[in-house]
This record gives structure tokens, sequence and C-alpha cells, in this order.
């Protein structure tokens, strides 16, 4: 399995798409939710990826990647993707982010929108909760784990027929939740504490899609097209569905990313060193 040494630790990546002629190919990154891993984007990876190359990663005390200590900054989040855009010499690549990688977005369109293409940013905000908010669940998660916390953390991202329909789908979302490091997980809620990007995110001039699930109780619609009228070139759609609206709308999603994505092919066909 691919790695990416870096000081303070090691991130956990994989490429895919189609293998034949890929040099002609964007590059398109994808950046995952607290709590979960790179599989997150599997359905994605299974009805795209004809169309581009695609990297995806375990963020920081996520997944196969390691847990340096907490706690952690949006900083500390963008500079990872840069890093692995810089060690396998990508030039520029899309980007998709959900909640968390939302906020990764908004920090790379902010700090190094040269490097981007087209932004998704997906069941995000400029400013997801409270600090207090996140130090009590900090806190919690310190004290009781997050297997505790299963239950209530499936009905924020899913819908309750969902829940219903696509138990064995929302089971292995839940198995990557509880199997996250606590250190990554109390480390990654510092980071959303400290996080509020609401007056800087009009410096963002890439074109940016911001995803809602029409359901969501973690960033609703409201929140997505506050950010879609904030940056420069932003539009909004809103999907069927919770927080992990990539999951529960696949195709949809799928539909709005090719559209999104497909408008700048032609510039993105070079984006290796």
């Amino acid at each position: 399995m691919p790695y990416l040494d870096l000081a303070s630790h090691r991130l956990h990546y994989r490429i895919d798409g189609d293998t034949h002629d890929s040099q002609s190919k964007p590059w398109l990154i994808f950046c995952n939710s607290l709590g979960t891993d790179l599989h997150m984007w599997d359905a994605q990876v299974a009805g795209l990826w004809q169309h581009f190359r695609m990297l995806r990663y375990d963020r920081r005390g996520h997944g196969l990647s390691s847990v340096p200590p907490p706690p952690y900054g949006l900083a500390d989040f963008g500079n990872d993707v840069l890093a692995l855009l810089d060690a396998l010499q990508i030039r520029r690549a899309h980007f998709c982010g959900l909640s968390i990688g939302g906020l990764t977005g908004q920090w790379l369109g902010i700090h190094a929108g040269h490097r981007l293409g087209n932004i998704a940013l997906c069941a995000t905000s400029a400013k997801i909760g409270t600090a207090e908010s996140w130090i009590a669940r900090s806190d919690a998660v310190r004290e009781s784990g997050l297997a505790t916390l299963t239950a209530a953390t499936a009905e924020r991202w899913f819908t309750p027929s969902f829940n219903a329909v696509e138990p064995g789908t929302v089971g292995k979302v839940l198995d990557s939740f509880v199997a996250t490091s606590i250190d990554g997980y109390v480390g990654c809620c510092a980071a959303l504490a400290g996080a509020d990007l609401r007056e800087d995110i009009e410096r963002i001039a890439n074109p940016l899609l911001a995803v809602s699930g029409d359901d969501d109780p973690v960033c609703p619609p409201a929140d997505l097209e506050d950010i879609a009228v904030r940056v420069q070139r932003g539009r909004h759609l809103s999907l069927p569905g919770r927080h992990i609206v990539n999951i529960e709308s696949t195709r949809a999603f799928n539909d709005a990313l090719l559209e999104f994505f497909d408008s700048r092919m032609a510039d993105m066909s070079d984006a290796k060193l």
C-alpha cells in the first residue's frame, strides 16, 4: 500500500482510475469526513473511474494513516494535501471534500487556489458547530470512546429510510467510524472548534459547487447556499439525504460531479508536473 512519510506522520493514499491513456485524464482528489476513511468514496470511484485519475487518502489520525499528537488545525490538513500533490508531482487537481473535508477544501481555495481546478464542497460549512460543542464532543470521546456514539452518528449521517434499506452500507461506514483513533478524532475536533472561514471564503476564485443533503441536520442546505453566495464563482445543489450525501444519493452525486468537473477537463489534462 502506498504511503507518504512526512516529518510528523505517515499518510496512506490510493490512486484509482482509467489506466489506458491516463495522462489525458484530469486529477481529482477526494477528502473524507471526520470518523471515516478513504473507502467512503468507493461509490464515486466505481462510477467515475473512466473519467479521472483519482487520489484518495486517509486524513491524519484516520484509517491507515498514522496519528501525530493532537491537536490539529485546518492548515495541517491543507498542507497534507499539498504534500501529497507535491510528492506525486501533480501540478493541479480538482477537489471534492465532505464535512471537515469540505473545510479543508475551503482552506486550500483560500491559501492555494492555484493548485486546484474546480472545487466541490459537500455537506460542510464555513463554520461547523461551535467551539463549545466540539470541546464537549472531544471530552465525551476521551471518556467513553466512539462506540457509544454510533447510534447518534447513524441518525445524523443517514435518513431513517436509508438506514432501514441499506443496513450493510451504513454498517461499513460505522465500522470505520468506530475504528478511528481516539487521538485522531480528538485532534480533528480541535481543528473544528477553531475553524471559522466565513470572512475568508470570499477570496476563493475557483469555480465551486456546494452540495448539500436536503435533510442534513449537521450542515443544512442554508450553509451550503451561503458558501455558494460568498465565493466568487459558486453555485448550490441540494440532493436527497443527510450528512453523508455522496453515499445516500450516489447516482445523482456522481452525475453532478461529472458535469461540474467536465467543464475544465481540457485545462486539467496536463496537470502533472
